[in-house]
């Protein structure tokens, strides 16, 4: 048996075996602590001045040499950049530095300290998520300070990488093809490492409480980015097994990427349009090349973030019509603004909500501030001359907000018609079923929209009322619970009885256990993550609708969540056992969660 068994929250499916390398591990227990004399006060905060100012250049060095695949992280490196040269945090160090005659490293400790202290007691997950940024980028300074750190470049071979926290900045400078496995202290199912790990196709565990304790550097160790364990000093039987289950999921991964260009069509001829989700126009080459027929989501607020200014209709026109053009014929749905909760504009900061997530965000935002919202409308429309674009519209509650949009929609034709510039007037409209209310209004919703697109990650939340990202109710985030599976079969219905197109573009979409009952209620379309589409597509062309519709009929019978559970697990397995043996993990029972109360 392995020395120690620990665990955490598996992000990213895979097997590694290799050697533990800690990135910056205890960095503060070195940090010197001393009172000064007034004469080196000066020199200190030169010495402050300096770190601040290499740290800046670093980041900027390390943003411009950002890999195509991975652009999505450089947008958080700027955000990196704006803190280190946003004289806040500096000021902040160098007056505790004065006031109270001690060195540099010690003053920039207490004004992180101060500055958490401050944004802790907002309650607001904008400030929580800016309050990371800022000690992620306060240990850069720090390494400055102290002399630098621990040089991966050096390395030979690979490693499994560990640390208490990742930032983008890190994973960027560490040369990412010398990292087997990615494993963090802090972190959740959509943290930064978890996106990292998924685009980069390498295994990833985050959220493991006693890493530090229960890990040294050069401990060879397994990681399952399966069932999110970590096994430290693994045996000799503990090794072949994983080496084994290793070898079998590349098998896997190369038999299903070698077909994933077939159509997503059932064994009775039942088609299925797989589309992808996308943020960045790199992507898209990640879409094609997993056999994607389109993107079903393009999330557009990524354009907006860290940065001072708004995008402007050109700019967003540009990249709008380049993914039209280079995606045409195959459709290409944008999603307007979803800004708000933890997502805003840099230039407006967070809003002073008691609860964001149910606050000023998505198409409320827009109805509060028009003339961003008509930017982007405005630039849509022209971008629909290049190509198969659609527009669909995020936390619609009811009529009034939707014909909000619409009308919004034909006030920016009626201005491109007189200004003579050319726009595409039958542009498909649609809207994100996401709010309880919407499916319950989804017959009069249905009369006036060309497609609906049901956002399970949000249905899933707002209807079961959790945070699906606090750990401590975690448990109930269950996508087959009763009244998820009742809500997405009434929204299929009401589209269906209106003669128009649904699709599906939650986490549910490349959901194993999922896909099944969804093709049972006859969905027209499911849009996923790119590296999905391959293994979901392979399912799909192994089943009938009959048997899905079989399977759906059970579903809606059973009463309780962890009766639901068991039933599909039981049943599926039994139907896609080759499939299932790399994403057992993915249903749990609330029965038998350690988190569940």
């Amino acid at each position: 048996m392995a020395r120690t068994i620990i665990r955490g929250i598996p992000v990213s499916a895979g097997v590694s075996i290799g050697k533990a390398l800690f990135l910056n591990r205890n960095r503060y227990e070195r940090l010197p602590r001393r009172i000064i004399s007034p004469r080196r006060i000066a020199r200190e905060l030169e010495r402050l001045n300096k770190a601040f100012a290499a740290t800046a250049a670093q980041l900027e060095e390390i943003r411009a040499n950002v890999p195509a695949e991975l652009q999505e992280h450089g947008l958080i490196i700027d955000s990196h950049i704006m803190i280190v040269r946003d004289p806040k945090l500096s000021k902040t160090a160098a007056d505790i530095l004065e006031k109270h005659a001690i060195n540099a490293e010690w003053a920039l400790e207490k004004a992180v300290d101060e500055l958490g202290r401050v944004f802790e007691s907002l309650d607001d997950p904008y400030f929580r998520e800016r309050l990371g940024d800022i000690r992620i980028v306060a240990g850069r300074i720090m390494d400055q300070l102290l002399g630098g750190k621990k040089d991966l470049q050096a390395l030979e071979g690979r490693v499994v990488l560990m640390a208490h926290d990742l930032s983008p900045a890190d994973t960027v400078e560490l040369e990412v093809t010398r990292i087997m496995s990615l494993v963090t202290t802090l972190g959740a199912k959509t943290s930064h490492t978890g996106i990292l790990a998924r685009s980069l196709q390498i295994p990833a565990v985050v959220g493991v409480s006693d890493l530090e304790e229960k890990v040294s550097d050069g401990d060879l160790v397994v990681v399952d980015g399966f069932k999110g364990k970590i096994l430290v000093d693994p045996s000799e039987d503990e090794l072949a097994q994983y080496e084994e289950l290793s070898d079998q999921f590349h098998d896997y991964q190369k038999s299903i990427i070698r077909f994933c260009h077939l159509p997503g069509e059932t064994r009775d001829g039942h088609s299925l349009r797989i589309l992808a989700n996308i943020e960045l126009f790199e992507e898209v080459a990640q879409v094609l090349d997993n056999g994607g027929e389109g993107v079903g989501l393009l999330r557009t607020e990524y354009k907006y973030m860290n940065r001072r200014d708004l995008p402007t209709e050109t700019e967003l026109y540009e990249e709008y019509s380049e993914l039209a053009s280079i995606l045409n014929p195959r459709p290409l749905t944008i999603r307007t603004l979803d800004l708000g909760a933890d997502k805003m504009i840099s230039s407006f900061g967070a809003l002073e909500e008691t609860n964001p997530t149910l606050g000023l965000r998505a198409i409320r935002f827009c109805m509060r501030h028009p003339k961003i919202f008509k930017t982007q409308l405005r630039a849509i429309l022209r971008a629909a001359t290049q190509g198969n674009v659609r527009v669909m519209f995020p936390m619609i509650s009811g009529l009034k907000e939707l014909r909000y949009a619409k009308n919004m929609l034909s006030e920016c034709r009626r201005e491109l018609a007189m200004e003579g510039v050319a726009f595409n007037p039958d542009l498909p409209t649609g809207i994100m079923v996401e709010l309880p209310s919407a499916v319950m209004v989804s017959e009069f919703l249905a009369r006036e929209v060309d497609f609906f697109s049901i956002g399970t990650n949000d249905l899933i939340q707002y209807t079961l009322g959790i945070d699906r990202t606090n750990n401590h109710v975690s448990y109930l985030y269950q996508p087959l619970h009763p009244a998820i599976v009742r809500s997405i079969k009434h929204a299929v219905d009401a589209a269906h009885k209106a003669g128009i197109e649904i699709s599906l573009c939650g986490e549910m979409a490349a959901d194993p256990f999922c896909v099944p009952i969804l093709i049972g209620m006859h969905i027209d379309c499911l849009s996923l993550n790119p590296q999905a589409i391959p293994g979901i597509k392979r399912i799909i062309r192994q089943t009938t609708t009959e048997e899905c519709a079989s399977l759906l009929k059970l579903v809606l019978t059973s009463s309780t969540v962890s009766r639901t559970n068991r039933l599909v697990k039981d049943i599926i397995y039994q139907r896609f056992p080759e499939e299932l043996t790399f994403f057992s993990s993915l249903l749990e029972s609330d029965e038998g969660n350690g988190n569940a109360p």
